[in-house]
């Protein structure tokens, strides 16, 4: 029963925790199991080579770890970084903001470069202080793919190519949370020494794992690494799969059936089409709020976020009104503006277990909303430019054609 009764299904348009698969729900609704049987290590064994697929790696050795994305963020600093370590760290948004906290409060000597919010990281930048970093002091590079709070995807390519550039040996550290699984990304061929993500992002699960993957380089800079950690201590993982155990502590058995289903169903679907889905509804999205005469958050293209558009409201409009109205009128759930844009966009998040139609039916709501709080737009404008596009785009379903 839920807390809060209403008719029909929420509409869960928030950029995390996403639309559980009916297969995952499925899948984790089972009893309790021995973990030291043979049962577990022999499926977490085809687990962590299978999760290296949605980080398009061969090569990187995977951690599952009990926690969110926070912990993963904290796993990738303090196994690879130690105490005074010089990092250089881009603020665009809340979250990039909370993993810098992170660093500071870890005792890594942070250098943190700003952006505007609704603008991506200053790679202009990151190239001067590369190059004037002929020393080698700056040990990692940290940087969120995908800036939830505003809607912005940064360039790893290009982040990559700087430092080779430079011929600069730090570590390249990203937040994959909201990207991975849905967004392109290229661990190996972008050069990527520790990415991470969260169970309850594009992978459509409960929140509960961290997910991260580290380079050879990664793992070669942890043996030296002085930071203190415990819990989330590599080392204890790699002893353990040294043994085919592979669990320095008890796993969630539901969280690990659960995992199994959701790749089951983004490799039937195959990890590109999926990616090429959510482009479709970024798209769709993003022209409905042109339609609708309202602003994207994200001020260049090139940022653009097909998992998440922070739509930017008129000054008389609060747009914590608009999230309230959402989920008091119409059982619709969308996202907050947070700190420094809070009261001025409301977000919309299109990840993880969603179709076309799915999306529609949250546009249409958000037309009504935006009707009730005094703006005006015309009901159906956004509806239809989003339904304009994707009749033309949408491909038949491969398993069904």
């Amino acid at each position: 029963m839920d807390y809060v009764y209403g008719p029909g299904r929420n509409h869960l348009f928030v950029p995390g925790p996403v639309n559980i698969p009916e297969q995952v729900l499925r899948a984790m609704n089972r009893n309790n199991e021995d973990y030291r049987s043979p049962a577990i290590p022999a499926m977490t064994k085809v687990l962590l080579e299978d999760v290296k697929k949605i980080f398009k790696s061969t090569t990187g050795t995977p951690f599952l770890i009990p926690t969110t994305g926070t912990g993963a963020w904290e796993s990738a600093l303090t196994n690879t970084l130690s105490p005074g370590d010089r990092i250089v760290s881009f603020l665009i948004g809340q979250f990039s903001l909370l993993w810098i906290d992170q660093q500071q409060r870890l005792n890594f000597n942070v250098d943190v470069v700003e952006s505007e919010w609704g603008r991506g990281a200053d790679l202009d930048i990151l190239e001067s202080k590369l190059a004037s970093d002929t020393a080698h002091t700056i040990k990692a590079i940290c940087i969120v793919h995908n800036e939830t709070a505003t809607g912005v995807t940064n360039n790893l390519a290009t982040v990559r190519k700087i430092l080779d550039a430079y011929q600069h040996p730090a570590l390249l550290l990203v937040d994959g949370v909201s990207s991975i699984c849905a967004l392109d990304f290229r661990m190996d061929e972008w050069g990527v020494d520790v990415a991470l993500t969260g169970s309850q992002k594009a992978l459509s699960l409960p929140t509960g794992l961290g997910i991260v993957l580290a380079s050879a380089k990664a793992l070669e800079a942890s043996k030296t690494a002085k930071s203190v950690r415990v819990f989330f201590d590599w080392n204890d993982y790699l002893k353990f799969y040294k043994l085919g155990t592979y669990w320095p502590y008890t796993p969630s058995i539901q969280l690990l059936y659960g995992l199994r289903a959701a790749l089951d169903l983004i490799f039937e679907e195959g990890l590109d089409n999926v990616i090429s889905r959510h482009n479709r509804l970024g798209t769709a999205t993003r022209l409905a709020v042109e339609a609708w005469g309202l602003k994207n958050c994200t001020q260049k293209e090139e940022w653009y976020s097909d998992t998440v558009t922070a739509v930017v409201v008129p000054a008389y409009i609060d747009s914590s009104e608009i999230v309230k109205r959402a989920w008091k009128r119409y059982n619709l759930s969308l996202g907050l503006g947070l700190n420094k844009v809070a009261g001025k966009v409301f977000r919309i998040g299109h990840l993880g277990h969603l179709n076309e139609l799915q999306l529609l039916g949250c546009l249409a709501g958000v037309e009504m909303i935006l009707k009730d709080v005094g703006y005006p737009v015309k009901l159906g404008s956004g509806v239809a430019a989003a339904s304009a596009y994707l009749q033309n785009n949408i491909p038949l379903i491969p398993s069904r054609i």
